[in-house]
Protein backbone atom coordinates (compact mmCIF):
# COMPACT_ATOMS: atom_id res chain seq x y z
CA UNK A 1 0.00 0.00 0.00
CA UNK A 2 2.71 2.47 0.86
CA UNK A 3 4.85 1.67 -2.70
CA UNK A 4 1.24 2.33 -4.61
CA UNK A 5 0.52 5.79 -2.68
CA UNK A 6 3.81 6.72 -2.88
CA UNK A 7 3.73 5.85 -6.96
CA UNK A 8 0.90 8.25 -6.93
CA UNK A 9 1.92 11.02 -5.39
CA UNK A 10 5.02 11.06 -7.31
CA UNK A 11 3.56 10.44 -10.66
CA UNK A 12 1.20 12.99 -9.88
CA UNK A 13 3.52 15.32 -9.02
CA UNK A 14 6.00 14.31 -11.92
CA UNK A 15 3.35 14.55 -14.34
CA UNK A 16 2.24 18.58 -13.18
CA UNK A 17 6.09 19.44 -13.87
CA UNK A 18 6.42 17.35 -17.03
CA UNK A 19 3.17 18.26 -18.81
CA UNK A 20 4.49 21.43 -20.50
CA UNK A 21 7.74 19.88 -22.20
CA UNK A 22 4.84 17.16 -22.46
CA UNK A 23 2.51 19.16 -24.92
CA UNK A 24 6.06 20.62 -26.85
CA UNK A 25 7.50 17.25 -27.69
CA UNK A 26 3.49 16.17 -28.79
CA UNK A 27 3.55 19.17 -30.81
CA UNK A 28 7.26 18.30 -32.63
CA UNK A 29 6.20 14.97 -33.17
CA UNK A 30 3.26 15.94 -34.82
CA UNK A 31 4.76 18.78 -37.16
CA UNK A 32 7.79 16.50 -38.43
CA UNK A 33 5.67 13.43 -38.28
CA UNK A 34 1.98 11.68 -40.00
CA UNK A 35 0.22 9.97 -37.22
CA UNK A 36 -0.66 10.44 -33.61
CA UNK A 37 1.94 11.71 -30.86
CA UNK A 38 1.19 8.52 -28.79
CA UNK A 39 1.36 5.13 -29.50
CA UNK A 40 -0.50 2.93 -27.44
CA UNK A 41 2.10 -0.74 -26.92
CA UNK A 42 0.37 -3.54 -25.83
CA UNK A 43 1.94 -4.79 -22.92
CA UNK A 44 1.99 -7.47 -20.68
CA UNK A 45 0.89 -6.45 -16.92
CA UNK A 46 0.27 -7.68 -13.39
CA UNK A 47 -0.37 -11.64 -13.47
CA UNK A 48 0.08 -11.41 -17.40
CA UNK A 49 -2.80 -9.31 -18.21
CA UNK A 50 -2.08 -7.02 -21.24
CA UNK A 51 -2.64 -3.49 -20.91
CA UNK A 52 -1.99 -0.50 -22.90
CA UNK A 53 0.84 1.41 -22.35
CA UNK A 54 0.97 4.94 -23.81
CA UNK A 55 4.48 6.34 -25.45
CA UNK A 56 5.59 9.01 -27.26
CA UNK A 57 5.65 8.22 -30.67
CA UNK A 58 9.31 7.33 -31.65
CA UNK A 59 8.56 5.14 -34.93
CA UNK A 60 6.80 5.97 -38.28
CA UNK A 61 3.25 4.69 -38.93
CA UNK A 62 3.18 0.89 -40.33
CA UNK A 63 6.48 0.12 -38.30
CA UNK A 64 6.77 -3.93 -37.35
CA UNK A 65 5.03 -4.08 -33.80
CA UNK A 66 7.87 -5.71 -32.42
CA UNK A 67 10.74 -5.41 -30.01
CA UNK A 68 13.06 -2.57 -31.99
CA UNK A 69 16.43 -4.66 -31.24
CA UNK A 70 14.68 -7.72 -33.36
CA UNK A 71 13.87 -5.07 -36.16
CA UNK A 72 16.65 -4.67 -39.30
CA UNK A 73 17.92 -1.56 -39.30
CA UNK A 74 15.40 0.45 -36.94
CA UNK A 75 16.61 3.50 -38.13
CA UNK A 76 14.52 3.87 -41.46
CA UNK A 77 11.63 3.28 -38.92
CA UNK A 78 12.74 6.66 -36.52
CA UNK A 79 10.60 9.43 -37.10
CA UNK A 80 12.44 12.33 -37.34
CA UNK A 81 12.39 13.23 -33.61
CA UNK A 82 12.33 9.77 -32.59
CA UNK A 83 16.17 9.38 -31.86
CA UNK A 84 16.04 11.84 -29.51
CA UNK A 85 13.28 10.90 -27.72
CA UNK A 86 14.68 7.51 -27.38
CA UNK A 87 18.41 8.12 -26.19
CA UNK A 88 16.91 10.86 -23.50
CA UNK A 89 14.40 8.28 -22.42
CA UNK A 90 11.53 11.32 -23.06
CA UNK A 91 9.50 8.80 -24.82
CA UNK A 92 8.68 7.16 -21.89
CA UNK A 93 6.66 10.47 -19.86
CA UNK A 94 3.31 9.17 -20.76
CA UNK A 95 3.59 6.04 -18.61
CA UNK A 96 2.94 8.19 -15.64
CA UNK A 97 -0.54 8.18 -17.05
CA UNK A 98 0.03 3.86 -16.50
CA UNK A 99 1.19 4.69 -13.03
CA UNK A 100 -1.49 6.93 -11.98
CA UNK A 101 -3.45 4.37 -13.37
CA UNK A 102 -2.28 1.40 -11.70
CA UNK A 103 -1.29 -0.54 -14.81
CA UNK A 104 2.30 -0.20 -13.63
CA UNK A 105 4.50 1.26 -10.77
CA UNK A 106 7.44 3.82 -11.21
CA UNK A 107 9.85 0.80 -10.06
CA UNK A 108 9.54 -2.58 -10.88
CA UNK A 109 10.16 -5.35 -14.23
CA UNK A 110 9.84 -3.49 -17.36
CA UNK A 111 6.61 -4.26 -18.95
CA UNK A 112 7.22 -6.74 -22.12
CA UNK A 113 5.24 -6.39 -25.07
CA UNK A 114 2.79 -8.96 -25.61
CA UNK A 115 4.72 -10.63 -28.79
CA UNK A 116 7.78 -11.55 -26.57
CA UNK A 117 7.01 -15.27 -25.44
CA UNK A 118 10.18 -15.95 -24.26
CA UNK A 119 10.56 -12.99 -21.76
CA UNK A 120 7.05 -13.97 -20.18
CA UNK A 121 7.76 -17.66 -19.83
CA UNK A 122 10.53 -16.76 -18.19
CA UNK A 123 9.28 -14.34 -16.02
CA UNK A 124 5.76 -16.28 -15.13
CA UNK A 125 8.09 -19.39 -14.04
CA UNK A 126 10.49 -17.74 -11.53
CA UNK A 127 6.58 -15.94 -10.58
CA UNK A 128 7.88 -12.64 -11.40
CA UNK A 129 4.62 -11.87 -12.81
CA UNK A 130 2.98 -10.92 -9.82
CA UNK A 131 4.56 -7.68 -9.74
CA UNK A 132 3.32 -5.05 -11.41
CA UNK A 133 5.73 -3.33 -14.03
CA UNK A 134 7.66 -0.11 -13.78
CA UNK A 135 8.75 2.47 -15.72
CA UNK A 136 12.56 1.65 -14.61
CA UNK A 137 13.53 -1.24 -12.86
CA UNK A 138 17.25 -2.99 -11.77
CA UNK A 139 17.51 -4.55 -14.97
CA UNK A 140 17.57 -1.08 -16.29
CA UNK A 141 19.90 0.34 -14.41
CA UNK A 142 22.09 -2.67 -14.53
CA UNK A 143 22.45 -2.96 -18.45
CA UNK A 144 18.95 -1.85 -20.32
CA UNK A 145 19.04 -3.11 -23.55
CA UNK A 146 22.93 -4.53 -23.76
CA UNK A 147 21.81 -7.19 -21.17
CA UNK A 148 20.45 -11.04 -22.46
CA UNK A 149 16.85 -12.06 -21.41
CA UNK A 150 17.98 -13.92 -18.93
CA UNK A 151 20.37 -11.47 -17.50
CA UNK A 152 17.12 -9.51 -17.26
CA UNK A 153 15.20 -11.96 -15.52
CA UNK A 154 17.69 -12.73 -12.90
CA UNK A 155 17.93 -8.87 -11.96
CA UNK A 156 13.93 -8.72 -12.19
CA UNK A 157 14.13 -11.95 -9.88
CA UNK A 158 16.72 -10.16 -7.72
CA UNK A 159 14.26 -7.00 -7.14
CA UNK A 160 11.34 -9.33 -6.39
CA UNK A 161 13.37 -10.52 -3.72
CA UNK A 162 14.72 -7.65 -2.03
CA UNK A 163 12.45 -5.04 -2.92
CA UNK A 164 11.43 -2.10 -0.77
CA UNK A 165 10.82 1.26 -0.45
CA UNK A 166 14.54 2.18 -0.31
CA UNK A 167 15.26 0.06 -3.23
CA UNK A 168 13.05 1.67 -5.02
CA UNK A 169 14.03 5.17 -4.22
CA UNK A 170 17.33 4.18 -5.08
CA UNK A 171 16.82 2.98 -8.37
CA UNK A 172 14.76 5.74 -9.25
CA UNK A 173 18.12 7.95 -8.21
CA UNK A 174 19.83 5.79 -10.03
CA UNK A 175 18.00 5.78 -13.45
CA UNK A 176 17.94 9.93 -13.53
CA UNK A 177 21.94 9.20 -13.76
CA UNK A 178 21.66 6.77 -16.53
CA UNK A 179 19.50 8.59 -18.29
CA UNK A 180 21.26 11.42 -18.40
CA UNK A 181 24.37 9.97 -19.36
CA UNK A 182 22.23 8.14 -22.49
CA UNK A 183 23.62 4.31 -20.93
CA UNK A 184 22.54 1.05 -22.23
CA UNK A 185 20.11 2.37 -24.69
CA UNK A 186 20.86 0.71 -27.87
CA UNK A 187 17.64 2.16 -30.07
Amino acid sequence: MIKRIFDFCTALILLLIAAPPMVIIALAIRLTSRGPALHWSERVGRNNIIFKMPKFRTLRLGAPDVATHLMNDVETYLTPFGDFLRTTSLDELPQLWSVLKGDMSLVGPRPALHNQEDLVALRTEKKIHELTPGITGWAQINGRDEISIPEKVALDEYYMQNQTLWLDIKILWRTVFKVAKKEGVAH
